[in-house]
């Protein structure tokens, strides 16, 4: 039986894009370079390198800071080689989700205690730039319209590959839970997905409250837990 480690970059350097992109939009594809590449290839090793199903939880897209570079969703730099214990020759910027992230994972008891249980993937496993910038995958219609079936197919491949448990976590509670929450209405992914708020909205607008927003995380996934493993 492959690893979940072999599935998992299997995965990620066989993602083929064949949907149109509105004028001025880029894909970001982290695992077309080697340095990326080699940096996820390492993570995975180190926390996937069994056969265990994970529970899953998805953001948006990739972004330039985080997993752009380091091609590990939620993971900077700085984060990568700290906190996972990966040497990176990456530029050490902090990155707002990462940060948030990495504070909830201590919190939960640690990387190699949360990846045992859990798996980071994206709606989308690529990111888009506009004009340099990041772009999330529904901030023009036409983007989220053109890239739904690379994005259901991408699903459907990690639940068929990694497999997964009937529930799932979307990390936005807004556009990325109403846009997933819609595909799954169709094509019956997941039984129930549950909202948590996101990262970056977190440390952007609601910092003051971060601890309480870690307790919600991990309420949620204690909670998850107690229904998937008490079984």
């Amino acid at each position: 039986m492959a690893l979940q480690s072999e599935l998992i970059i299997s995965f990620l350097t066989n993602l083929s894009p064949t949907f149109n992109l509105p004028s001025g939009v880029e894909i970001m594809n982290p695992y077309l370079y080697d340095n990326s590449l080699a940096l996820a290839k390492k993570f995975y090793s180190k926390y996937y390198s069994d056969s265990n199903k994970r529970i899953f939880l998805f953001g948006i897209n990739p972004g330039r800071l985080g997993s752009g570079v380091t091609g590990v969703p939620f993971t900077d730099p700085l984060k990568l080689e700290i906190e996972c214990g990966i040497p990176n020759l990456l530029a050490k910027k902090p990155e707002l989700s990462a940060d948030f992230i990495y504070r909830m994972i201590n919190a939960y008891g640690g990387p190699e205690r949360f990846y045992n249980r859990y798996f980071f993937t994206a709606v989308c496993p690529l990111g888009f730039t506009k004009n340099g910038k990041n772009l999330n995958y529904y901030d023009e219609k036409i983007l989220a319209e053109n890239a739904e079936t690379f994005i259901a197919g991408c699903i459907e491949n990690q639940i068929n590959t990694l497999g997964a448990y009937d529930t799932c976590f979307c990390l936005g509670e807004g556009t990325n839970y109403k846009y997933l929450s819609q595909l799954n209405a169709r094509e019956k992914y997941f039984k129930q997905i549950i909202p948590l708020a996101h990262p970056r909205f977190i440390m952007q607008y609601k910092r003051k409250s971060l601890d309480e927003y870690i307790s919600r995380y991990l309420k949620e996934l204690s909670r998850m837990e107690e229904e998937i493993f008490s079984q």
